[in-house]
Order: structure tokens, then C-alpha cells, then sequence
């Protein structure tokens, strides 16, 4: 079954912050986690519940699965240097989103 991907409005200013060669290749790979949701090279953040990181390149794409909605949640979408930062926010945004699809 095929996900559907939907981004945070934070998520879709962080992308459009970046430089465009660098969103094309993510938003490349984030339509791949249609079919896929966890690809190979998919880790689990540590000291986040259900977050998931997807490198490319410099950048990581911070995204959780709703298996139960077949929706992929585009959390954060930063440099590696600072994408990690503040993850407890990251974690009520998802939980705020969650709210607004009941």
C-alpha cells in the first residue's frame, strides 16, 4: 500500500530555506518513502519516541510513520548539525498534529 507524505508547516518553511539542488534531492527521497516507508539507512532517533532519521547527504529529513493512516509526517528538515536540536518540540508537534486529524 502506498503512504501518503505530509509535511508540518515548519517542516515545508525549513525545505524551502534550503538551497534548491539540495531540495530536490529531498523531496526526491521523501517520495520515495511512499512504497517505503522505512528504507534501508533509516534510523530511529534516540530520545524521541516514533522519530525517524533519513540522511541525504548533509542534510536529515525528521519524520515519523502512521502506520494506522498510512501517512508519512514530515517533522524537521535541517542541516545535520542542528536538525537534532530541541526534539522534545519536535515530539508535540507530532502530537498536535494528531489532534487536528481526529
Amino acid at each position: 500500500m502506498a503512504y501518503a507524505v505530509e509535511f508540518l508547516k515548519t517542516a515545508e518553511q525549513e525545505l524551502a530555506r534550503l538551497p534548491k539542488d539540495a531540495q530536490r534531492q529531498i523531496v526526491k527521497r521523501v517520495e520515495g518513502l511512499k512504497d517505503n516507508p522505512r528504507p534501508p539507512g533509516v534510523e530511529p532517533l534516540k530520545g524521541a519516541e516514533k522519530l525517524l532519521r533519513l540522511r541525504v547527504g548533509d542534510y536529515r529529513v525528521v519524520y515519523t510513520v502512521e502506520s494506522r493512516d498510512l501517512v508519512v509526517l514530515v517533522v524537521r528538515i535541517g542541516h545535520r548539525k542542528e536538525v537534532y536540536e530541541n526534539l522534545n518540540v519536535l515530539a508535540s508537534r507530532v502530537l498536535i498534529w494528531k489532534q487536528r486529524k481526529k
